[in-house]
């Protein structure tokens, strides 16, 4: 192969003496700057540090380094440009043919608790990214290579052909500026969400939100069609996505997700991973709703009951476990029509059963690195950020990541719920948070009997949960009710009492809230207040 020259220059080393053996292996030529030229000299290659190569020192505590016209010369010039050739060969300047760049950990460093300014701002990449830009814009010549997956790949092609390919040239530049643009959007982010501190070491007030918001977005794959057949469609995920989440799913079998798909999939899942791992919960979902969802003993007695809500509405909708789906489990769902399943895991016996139905999209989301305890809420494996479309622009929020336990409830009618349907409470309150508002949802023995949802009126949802309980064979009488925000009258509480509803919760906020507790105390309802609302449009 014909002689190469490359550059290594490299924060993160993972791999960097791996790749410069094989490179040095290949009679490939080293240069490399400041702590990577001193790791590979100590791991015994033959490397140049680049102060020698330029003939230039590194100044400014190492801001200045690689900005020489013997670096971005040897990387921008065209091979197959005469003149440009001449010119290097004016100047003697080498052409450099690889370089293995990765930058500064800026995400990192602001990402750490008591990150001050000076920390910040020192964290910011200069001479890489230049370098990264002048390589990935002279793709045809040059192969840039930005993290340490892509180097397996290179070194493969080289040993079998001597160069790497234009195909997998572009491919690297198009990452490399991929990075370049996260990299810049992560800085822009972060400065233009903070108040200069007085004191240089002081820590910077950083606000929720920045002054310019730079999403970041890695698309999976394209889609079949969007909501309609006439839309087109993607699908994409956080740049780090929280672990745990639906774009971290394994899908088994199956058709192709569609757009539909993807979003009833990720309100089942959401829904049913707020429930405690430790108790099987299954959850039903039917265009963006839950139709049903209960807990039990297994998945199959959740799945039973769950099913029992709405048979209905179940039927072609997206099914979701917070627990390992067996062989008995999928027995009971085989019977129906689902568009996909979703659990942490299967068995060997409920995957061989499913096998049988090869269009259902059987999805397995493995719940490592998730931390129930962390106090960010990545880490627990939720959305930090809620984000809505709206005509040139965006709504941004943070997620409705409240969890409510039974001490947060006050009690505000003479009638006190029991402890059993305390907990039913604090079910039914859970699935009205990802029922579209206006939410009712009646339920009681750990499933739920009636969801109204996305009505205009809160009359009307509580009539239609009443009317979707008789429709499915289910009594109200004795039930336990979730409203997701406040009855503006108490009409609305007549309609749950008149069903059989024993006891409510909702936030409690409305000028008539004497006049529906008062009616409460009137029917023999017991009431709880939660002091929060979970609107979900």
């Amino acid at each position: 192969m014909a002689h190469l020259t490359a550059l290594l220059s490299v924060s993160d080393k993972t791999g960097i003496v791996e790749l410069a053996r094989a490179l040095h292996a290949l009679d490939v030529t080293l240069l490399s700057t400041g702590g990577t030229a001193k790791l590979l000299a100590e791991s015994g290659l033959p490397v140049t540090e680049v102060a020698d190569h330029t003939g230039f020192p590194e100044m400014l505590d190492g801001r200045v380094k690689t900005l020489h016209p013997k670096i971005h010369g040897g990387l921008l010039a065209r091979r197959g440009v005469p003149e440009h050739m001449a010119a290097l060969q004016q100047h003697g300047i080498a052409t450099i043919d690889l370089l293995v760049v990765n930058l500064y950990p800026f995400e990192a460093t602001v990402a750490k608790p008591g990150c001050t300014l000076e920390d910040a701002i020192e964290n910011i990449d200069i001479g890489g990214p230049a370098m990264v830009r002048s390589a990935a814009k002279n793709w045809n010549d040059v192969a840039v290579l930005t993290d340490a997956s892509q180097y397996a790949g290179v070194v493969a092609e080289l040993k079998a052909h001597g160069s790497v390919s234009r195909a997998t040239r572009f491919a690297l530049s198009v990452a490399a500026f991929n990075r370049i643009a996260d990299y810049d959007g992560a800085i822009s982010d972060y400065l233009s969400s903070i108040t200069l501190p007085d004191a240089d070491s002081a820590v910077p007030v950083r606000a929720e939100f920045p002054g310019q918001s730079n999403g970041r977005f890695v698309k999976l794959q394209d889609l079949r069609y969007g909501e309609n057949p006439h839309q087109q469609a993607a699908f994409y995920r956080d740049l780090h996505p929280a672990p745990g989440s639906l774009v971290t799913a394994m899908q088994l079998q199956g058709k192709e997700l569609s757009y539909n798909n993807i979003a009833d999939a990720d309100a089942a899942w959401e829904c049913v991973k707020s429930f405690d791992a430790a108790t099987p919960a299954c959850v039903i979902v039917k265009h963006a709703n839950p139709c049903g969802v209960a807990v039990g003993s297994s998945s199959a007695e959740a799945y039973g009951k769950a099913f029992k809500t709405d048979p209905t509405s179940a039927f072609g909708g997206i099914i979701a476990f917070n627990a390992t789906v067996d062989e008995a489990a999928a027995q009971a769902i085989s019977r129906q029509f689902v568009e996909v399943l979703i659990a942490p895991s299967y068995t060997e016996g409920a995957l061989a059963v499913f096998a049988a139905k090869a269009n259902t999209r059987v999805l397995r989301i493995a719940q490592d690195g998730i931390d129930r305890r962390a106090p960010n809420a990545w880490s627990r494996g939720l959305n930090s950020h809620d984000i809505k479309r709206v005509g040139s622009g965006l709504l941004i929020q943070t997620a409705d990541n409240h969890e409510l336990v039974s001490g947060h409830l006050k009690l505000v009618t003479k009638q006190a719920p029991t402890p059993a349907q305390t907990a039913d409470l604090l079910f039914a309150w859970k699935v009205a948070k990802f029922v579209k508002s206006n939410a009712i949802v009646f339920c009681g023995g750990g499933m739920t009997l009636g969801v109204g949802a996305g009505q205009m009126s809160r009359l009307d949802s509580a009539r239609i949960a009443s009317i979707k309980a008789q429709h499915a064979g289910l009594t109200l009488q004795g039930s336990c009710v979730a409203s997701d925000a406040f009855f503006p009258f108490r009409d609305g509480l007549d309609v749950l009492a008149d069903a059989g509803a024993t006891c409510v919760i909702q936030p409690g906020g409305s000028v008539k809230d004497s006049e529906v507790i008062a009616a409460a105390d009137e029917r023999g309802i017991a009431m709880v207040l939660t002091g929060v609302r979970h609107f979900r449009h």
